[in-house]
């Protein structure tokens, strides 16, 4: 299946101002097509209709060709929607999962199906890689809540304690701290640093989660995800009030009060784990509502109650714009050098404390 014509290989040489939108190729929903992504539709059928298969399919054969000529890997998060999640992604999960697989894949192209903290730490990882996020404006709320100045401040009002900085930053604020962790894993790095006193930056709400784990004083900063931070315990509330049976799971970034109403709180990862373990019959994830879709692809004997917030920066990764970015091999991920090294050494630490 050919990936250009004359139209785009004049956008290629700049010889028309055209935007990408009006000259990506007409991919029609052919029967063949059809028969080939059978597979791939029998995943996702109970979260996608056929109407939207439709205009998917297409997309999901160009990007998977693309993605052979390239050599290059989808790294899906999450929160991608089921056609990204399911479809293109060689790689699932939360950002523990994707860094690690980062650092095994062989591809020479690594295409971020998530924000732009996660491409950044991709290409920590693997500095003589291309890597490449879809929109640029992929962003993070939480992420933008901190910088690396302010870490160097934090330094110097809290000196020799050390700082563990959650994944979900910049890498200027990584270069600046001693050890990164997840969601996942934060507990047992905060505890691997051996002190009394940690700084554990940016995310308020996971520090306090956190600090209800472990004797280590937790040091916080206010910063929180724009998607989480809009969770009430009264919403959920209302909703236990309805169906008493109904499972609360929440993500650790939720406010305090949402944690407590829960029954069982985790990275997205162990999130996920527990509803395919336990096969409640109704559940809330607290969570991008996305992710409940995944869930529910692959247990559509589980009911998911969907107090929906999306994260709108994780909405910018569509199929149209992974088959775009590997078409023009477009928005490479860069790091400054003089940052990389010491942003890498704290994610790397990471990695290997938990290998």
């Amino acid at each position: 299946m050919a990936v250009g014509n004359a139209t785009t290989d004049a956008v290629r040489a700049g010889k028309t101002p055209m935007s990408i939108a009006q000259v990506r190729p007409r991919l029609p929903f052919t029967p063949e097509v059809a028969r080939e992504l059978q597979p791939l539709y029998d995943r996702v059928k109970h979260v996608v209709t056929p109407m939207e298969w439709a205009h998917y399919a297409p997309l999901i054969k160009a990007i998977n060709l693309l993605k052979k000529e390239r050599n290059a890997v989808v790294l899906a998060h999450n929160y991608m929607t089921p056609e990204v999640f399911h479809c293109v992604g060689d790689f699932q999960g939360d950002s523990l999962q994707l860094a690690k697989e980062a650092t095994r894949t062989k591809a020479r192209v690594i295409v971020q199906a998530g924000v732009h903290f996660m491409a950044e730490t991709s290409k920590l990882l693997n500095p003589d890689k291309t890597v490449l996020i879809p929109d640029l404006r992929a962003g993070c709320s939480l992420a933008a809540s901190i910088t690396g100045a302010d870490v160097r401040a934090l330094r110097e009002a809290y000196p020799g304690v050390p700082v563990v900085t959650y994944v979900n930053t910049s890498a200027d604020v990584k270069a600046e701290s001693d050890i990164c962790c997840t969601s996942s894993n934060a507990v047992k790095v905060v505890e691997s640093m051996g002190t009394k006193r940690v700084l554990l930056i940016p995310d308020e709400y996971l520090s306090k989660y956190v600090q209800t784990k472990t004797k280590v004083e937790i040091i916080a900063w206010k910063g929180h995800c724009e998607v989480h931070e809009r969770f009430t315990a009264e919403e959920l509330e209302n909703y236990r009030r309805a169906d008493p049976g109904t499972r609360i799971i929440a993500h650790p970034e939720c406010p305090p009060d949402v944690i407590k109403m829960a029954d069982f709180t985790g990275s997205t990862a162990a999130m996920i784990d527990w509803v395919k373990t336990r096969r409640p019959r109704k559940v809330i994830l607290v969570t991008e509502c996305s992710m409940s879709s995944n869930v529910a692809a692959e247990a559509p004997d589980v009911e998911f109650v969907r107090p929906c917030n999306l994260c709108p920066h994780m909405k910018r990764i569509s199929l149209e714009a992974i088959h775009d970015s590997l078409l023009y091999m477009q928005h490479e991920v860069t790091v400054d050098p003089s940052v990389a090294e010491r942003a890498r050494r704290a994610v790397e630490r990471m990695v290997n404390l938990t290998a």
